[in-house]
């Protein structure tokens, strides 16, 4: 997964990317407007997580930019703002969900991953293609009821290619996925290939059959 954290408040900010990588989610942070904007017009994510009241401008701005952008990223909401008209306003302009401020972080992700299992999965987690079946909270990976020895990256390039099946991916968009905004730092992306080959590498043995 990958996360976009749209909060100004270094502490909270620091504190959901903290809980999440420990969770192996790749987080990225915006801390103003300009900022956020900018990020979600050249990358994609899993999951946005919003704050309402930013620097240089609003979350319910920021919502309608991504609608403009006609963007499929998730919206969680997470402010402090409790009022009855704020959560009909979010929802509104396509949010997904609606944390208010404080949360338990347990609670936070539950609900990044509930979010994620609806769009990409069909609510599901347990995600199954061909003789393929992946544990979305064990992160383990089957075929034919055989487990594969796969690491966490190998796992989530996996989970990025079958909830994208019918698209056409390109190096770049891989490359991002797995590496974020620091993708655009690197010289190459070739680094996609060899995470692909490994990929298929795994497949490739007795156990797997013909994937």
């Amino acid at each position: 997964m990958k996360i976009l954290i749209i909060e100004d408040e270094p502490e909270i900010a620091e504190g959901i990317r903290q809980y999440l990588l420990a969770h192996d989610v790749q987080c990225e942070t915006a801390r103003a407007f300009a900022e956020a904007t900018e990020k979600i017009s050249l990358y994609s994510y899993d999951c946005i997580l919003l704050d309402l009241n930013l620097p240089g401008g609003s979350g319910f701005d920021i919502l309608k930019e991504i609608k403009d952008m006609e963007k499929d990223d998730g919206v969680i909401i997470v402010s402090a703002q409790e009022t009855l008209d704020s959560r009909i306003t979010g929802f509104d302009l396509g949010a997904d969900d609606y944390v208010t401020k404080p949360f338990h972080l347990s609670e936070l992700y539950a609900r990044i991953l509930a979010l994620i299992r609806r769009k990409n999965f069909g609510g599901s987690n347990t995600v199954t293609y061909n003789e393929i079946t992946i544990d979305l909270r064990q992160k383990t990976v089957r075929v034919n009821q055989t487990m594969l020895d796969m690491t966490k990256k190998e796992i989530d390039l996996l989970l990025y290619l079958i909830g994208n099946g019918n698209r056409i991916l390109s190096k770049s968009a891989i490359a991002e996925h797995l590496s974020g905004d620091m993708a655009d730092m690197l010289e190459s992306h070739d680094f996609v290939y060899t995470h692909i080959k490994n990929l298929k590498r795994r497949f490739r043995r007795p156990a797997a059959g013909n994937i």
